[in-house]
Formats: C-alpha cells, sequence, structure tokens
C-alpha cells in the first residue's frame, strides 16, 4: 500500500520511507540526501520539534510528528536538549518555510542539514500514526536515494533491533563533570535558588547521565541544588566516595532490562541516599528492586499525556517519551504506585515504602512544556532536605 503526502515545494528531490511490514510512504527531502533507518515512532507535540531531535531518548529511532506544519518558529542553540541531534531520522507533513519567531537563528531545514539528519516532509502522517497505533513501532528505512520500494524494505528488515544495541553507552557522557557551578546556563531560564541543608551549602546531587536532557540539570540546579553529572556505569562505591545529598537518574535510550550492573548500581545507593528518577531512571529504579518491564505497543510520546497523582488525586498534562513501561502485576511489596497514565493505567510513577526513593515516568522538566509536575523538583529538595535533618 502506498500513501501520498502533499507538499508545496514540489523543487525539493524525492524521498522514501519504507517501513518492514511492506507500508511505503514518499515525499521530499527537507535534510540531507542519504540513507537511515531505525525504530520508527510517532510525537503528537505541537510545538517542541527541536527538543524532539536533540533529545538522547530516541537516540535510534525516527520520528513522526503529528502536527501538520513542523518549522514555523524556527530554531535556535538554546532549545537544545544535548550536543547533537539523536533521531535517525524525521517525518513531517509540511516544512515551513518560514521561521517566524524573534527567537529564531536558523530554518529547520538548514538546522537539519548542518546536523546531517535525513529528513521528509510531504507525508501523511495521519495515515502513518494511524498504522503504527494498529500494527506498532517498527523498522524502518528512511532515503533519498535512487533504490527500489522493494531494496528500501530489504535495508529496513536488515536493520538491528533496538533491544540489541547498548545505545545508553552511545549518550552517556564519559567523564565527571560539573553542571554549569557558575550560572552561565542558568542565567537565560532564572535565578538559583539559595537553599540551605547542611552547613550552609547547597547540597550536592549526583546525577547518573543515561542519556539526560538539559533542562533537567537545569532544573535541578534552579532548585537549589549542587549537579555533579557521572557516567552511566560509574560503580555505587565510587559515587558514595563523593559523599553526595542524594542521587538522581536521568532519561535514556533503549531497553531498560539490558542495564543489570546499574540495577545493582542503584540498589546499593538507596541504601544510603535520597534518590530521584524521571523516564528511563524509573524503569532502572524499578528494576533494582525487582520489578520487570514490558515494551508499549507504540509507546507515549508528547506534550499532552494525562497523569493523576494518586497521593492527592490532582491530574496532570505530562510531556512523556518512553517506549518501555513497569510491569504492574510483578511489581514487588516495597514499591507503591504514586502516579498513573489516565489512557492506559499504565504505571507513571513510584515509589519505595521505606526509603527516600522515587520516579516518575513522565517529564516534570518538560521543555517547553507543560509545567503541571515541576513541583516535583521541590519534592527531592525537601526529601533532601529532611534527610540531612
Amino acid at each position: 500500500m502506498v500513501s501520498f503526502g502533499v507538499m508545496s515545494q514540489l523543487h525539493h528531490p524525492p524521498a522514501l520511507l519504507a517501513l518492514e511490514d511492506g507500508r511505503i510512504f514518499r515525499g521530499f527531502s527537507c535534510g540531507v540526501m542519504g540513507t537511515s533507518y531505525g525504530e520508527i515512532c510517532f510525537n503528537t507535540s505541537m510545538s517542541g520539534y527541536q527538543e524532539v531531535l536533540t533529545d538522547p531518548s530516541y537516540r535510534g529511532q525516527m520520528v513522526a510528528m503529528t502536527y501538520p506544519l513542523i518549522g514555523n518558529y524556527g530554531t535556535n542553540e538554546i532549545d537544545s536538549e544535548s550536543g547533537s541531534i539523536h533521531v535517525r531520522g524525521f517525518i513531517i507533513e509540511e516544512a515551513s518555510d518560514i521561521s517566524s519567531s524573534w527567537r529564531s537563528e536558523s530554518r529547520l531545514q538548514e538546522y537539519l542539514q548542518r546536523h546531517g539528519v535525513v529528513a521528509i516532509s510531504g507525508v501523511d502522517t495521519r495515515s502513518l500514526t494511524q498504522h503504527l497505533r494498529v500494527s506498532g513501532v517498527m523498522r524502518a528505512c528512511l532515503t533519498t536515494e535512487p533504490i527500489t520500494d522493494q531494496e528500501a524494505m530489504t535495508l529496513a528488515r536488515s536493520s538491528p533491533f533496538l533491544e540489541d544495541i547498548d545505545l545508553v553507552q552511545e549518550v552517556s557522557t564519559q567523564e565527571i563533570y560539573e553542571w554549569d557551578p557558575v550560572g552561565h546556563e542558568q542565567a537565560p531560564w532564572g535565578e538559583v535558588k539559595q537553599t540551605f541543608v547542611k552547613n550552609a551549602e547547597q547540597p550536592m546531587i549526583v546525577a547518573y547521565d543515561f542519556g539526560v536532557k538539559k533542562n533537567i540539570l537545569r532544573l535541578l540546579r534552579s532548585h537549589g541544588m549542587r549537579v555533579i553529572v557521572v557516567p552511566a556505569l560509574t560503580p555505587a562505591e565510587q559515587v558514595l566516595s563523593m559523599n553526595p545529598d542524594g542521587i538522581f537518574l536521568s532519561n535514556g535510550p533503549g531497553d531498560p532490562a539490558k542495564l543489570s550492573s546499574i540495577h545493582h548500581n542503584v540498589r546499593l545507593l538507596s541504601d544510603h541516599k535520597p534518590v530521584f528518577g524521571i523516564c528511563l531512571g524509573l524503569q532502572i529504579l524499578g528494576h533494582a528492586f525487582g520489578a520487570s518491564t514490558f515494551k508499549l505497543k507504540f509507546g507515549h510520546r508528547g506534550a499532552n499525556q494525562p497523569v493523576q497523582d494518586l497521593r492527592t488525586g490532582r491530574v496532570m498534562i505530562t510531556s512523556q517519551n518512553h517506549g518501555y513501561a513497569i510491569d504492574e502485576e510483578c511489581l514487588p511489596a516495597s514499591l507503591g504506585v504514586t502516579h498513573r497514565h489516565l489512557n492506559d493505567r499504565t504505571v507513571a510513577g513510584l515509589a519505595h515504602r521505606d526509603k527516600a526513593v522515587f520516579a516518575v515516568q513522565f517529564h516534570p522538566e518538560a521543555s517547553p512544556g507543560p509545567h503541571d509536575s515541576i513541583y516535583l523538583f521541590e519534592e527531592f529538595r525537601k526529601m533532601i532536605q529532611g534527610s540531612a535533618a
């Protein structure tokens, strides 16, 4: 079956998107020329396309944006969530030639080309999204080269499964560093809150980088915490020797079940320090205490995901980007569910019943939004403060 999108920029070179199940979509190149492959998924956000492109959690994936017009406010360097683009391909319906924002530094097409991204526009993304909702995420090939539909499908079917790749090691820092100690990164986003936990100093947090987004580090910093970022495989003993006040577990890509050495480190750390996790951090925390995870059919990716805080009854709209979820049927007695996704009732938050340990499946830092759940950073700060008292 072939689906055709509509695009006014007919002078752009043709491009082809082939799914491993044989579905073909045609359009026009709006990035670099070439061929790419990866697991295809969709994101329902109306804005934030630059944050999507630079989110390390998308490593190894192609992303289709469901909102029909992408690129209308351009791109700029400050909105990037990491130092590079991580998506393997970008699929949109209509690429705007106009960057209508005072913050814009370049058009989306220029940004994609500068960063070497194969991208396609003119695709019927509504049809593509409906197909993925029914059939589930799958491997795909995106190409601008003169190959046949069958050749493109063969490339998609021969590409590696994400479960077989250690994506966390591809995106994690290789060195320990302190995030923005003098406030240069923080300045455009607001002042750092002065927090006194012990010895009239800001509490020191060790943040495990499994593919951390910059805005998470900004929010930890703005809530009055000194942030030391460490590689994903840093041993628990090394972290404890730094004598941190708390541990943060970041978002990241890939299958959480494959990270057994990280599970072990987190279990050891939780015996000594308060722990807060986001997204992959929640899944890792679950595995550390004996829970298991499963792959969702098409994941939760977008800025309009409803979540209920079961502790208060409050319902929030959240930003999410994940393809795995905690298996509640296998949840150990030591962990309690604190938040629930209201679309499919999956676990969206966990807390340990006896330890200062909690995590959420969504993104409370939510750049560019929504900000309903930003209070969780304050909860982490108060948890640290309570542990230090």
